[in-house]
């Protein structure tokens, strides 16, 4: 058995566990000090920001929880980001959610705004401004998030969870484990991916399958994709891939050679010789999209179609945009539903890709996600995405059939209203 390892608190630490700094302070103080110590951290860490994935409704607890911190004075030391909530504010009975429960759910909110941090509530904080540098210590919660910060922006976060995300925008502190630990992000596992001829990865969709089959072969390792072409590469793709890949497996960090901050600055040394190496085709991309696909497939009927999770991006609305600049529209009795945040979409209306998708039949939300909480109507029994987040848990949430595919198909389909496949855009 191994040693415990001490851990070493500062006289300002110290300061804050004790109640000099208030008790709010304090409060937060021993949940960071617990994990700290229960995960054998020799020391905490300054964070520069952090992200608050607590704020979504589940019970009684989590409110108690929040308002307590706001009672004894607590605010956050950082700037802090707020995930998605239980409502859509901008858009007043969108969620449908009986009164005992949306009650709560905006108290809950309003805890959250009262403690300091933004009233941003989107699973996409790296798509608003002021993004954390890379190398810079934070304390994000969300899966997504995570991924994202860690991989594409070479910030350095743990997987935190409820709680300790408030608890570390509160006092400025983490532990020194996992992923703030140099040492840790360092690929145990190379997925070679040169067999994916380059048309396989032309869609957003085909890197939420990559990622589906990433999640799966390194489960909670940190892998470095290696034989994709740099050029391939951009943000949306990887929010798709990393997203996808900490649902089907518990991936927090993945690096693609040649492209993403770390795999750049380590240049040759990774992979490092005698890496375990696993080898990925367009194959698995296909089966990962049919494993993703719980309904029958081409020709049924489609009662909706949903985009944006992880929150719909800029370049995102100006694809999908350019996509319905046709002017044809969807299939009313197929719902179209866009989910991003509040900044995104005001950005999207200044550039006139909303007013596009609009006119085709969209309609918006934004502070929550669809597969979150009752949006879509009771009569959808069908409907598809290019999220592979939200068809992974879309099913189990919402009790519906999903059709996992690109952008392409999901407006063909919404304008069919039957699902339409195309098996040219999977390579």
């Amino acid at each position: 058995m191994s040693a415990s390892v001490a851990l070493h608190l500062t006289a300002e630490d110290e300061a804050k566990l004790d109640g000099s700094w208030g008790e709010g302070m304090a409060m937060a103080m021993r949940i960071v000090v617990a994990l700290a110590r229960l995960s054998q951290a020799p020391r905490l860490i300054d964070v520069a920001t952090a992200h608050i994935d607590g704020c979504l409704y589940h019970g009684q607890a989590g409110l108690d929880f929040a308002e307590r911190l706001v009672e004894l004075g607590a605010t956050v030391a950082v700037p802090t980001t707020l995930n998605v909530s239980s409502l859509d504010l901008l858009h007043p009975g969108l969620v449908r959610l009986d009164p005992s429960e949306a009650v709560p759910a905006r108290r809950l909110m309003d805890a959250y705004v009262a403690l300091g941090a933004r009233a941003t509530w989107t699973c996409a904080p790296y798509q608003i401004s002021s993004r954390p540098e890379f190398g810079t210590d934070i304390a994000w919660a969300e899966s997504n998030a995570i991924v994202f910060a860690n991989s594409v922006l070479g910030a350095r976060t743990a997987r935190y969870g409820d709680f300790m995300d408030i608890a570390a925008a509160i006092t400025g502190r983490a532990p020194y484990i996992g992923l703030h630990v140099a040492a840790n992000r360092v690929p145990t596992l190379e997925i070679d991916c040169s067999a994916i001829a380059g048309r396989a990865l032309a869609t957003d969709a085909a890197w939420a399958a990559l990622g589906f089959a990433v999640g799966r072969a390194a489960a909670d390792e940190v892998c470095i994709l290696t034989g994709i072409d740099p050029v391939q590469v951009d943000e949306d793709r990887l929010k798709a891939l990393g997203s996808t890949a900490a649902s089907s497996g518990g991936v927090a960090l993945f690096h693609v050679a040649g492209s993403t901050p770390e795999a750049v600055v380590a240049g040759v040394a990774w992979p490092a010789p005698g890496t375990r190496k696993v080898a990925l085709t367009a194959g698995d991309l296909r089966a990962a999209r049919d494993e993703l696909t719980t309904a029958a497939g081409a020709g049924e009927r489609l009662d909706a179609v949903s985009l944006g999770t992880p929150h719909f991006s800029l370049t995102e609305f100006e694809r999908l945009a350019g996509v319905l600049a046709d002017g044809v529209p969807f299939d009313p009795e197929c719902q179209v539903w866009i989910s991003t945040s509040r900044a995104v979409l005001a950005a999207a209306r200044e550039q006139g890709y909303a007013e596009v998708c609009e006119r085709a039949g969209a309609r918006f939300v934004v502070d929550t996600c669809t597969y979150l909480v009752p949006i879509l109507a009771d009569s959808v029994k069908t409907a598809m995405t290019t999220s592979g987040k939200w068809a992974w848990y879309a099913p189990g949430n919402l009790g519906i059939d999903v059709v996992f595919g690109t952008l392409d198909e999901c407006v063909a389909s919404a304008r069919s209203g039957r699902v339409v496949r195309d098996e040219s855009e999977w390579g």
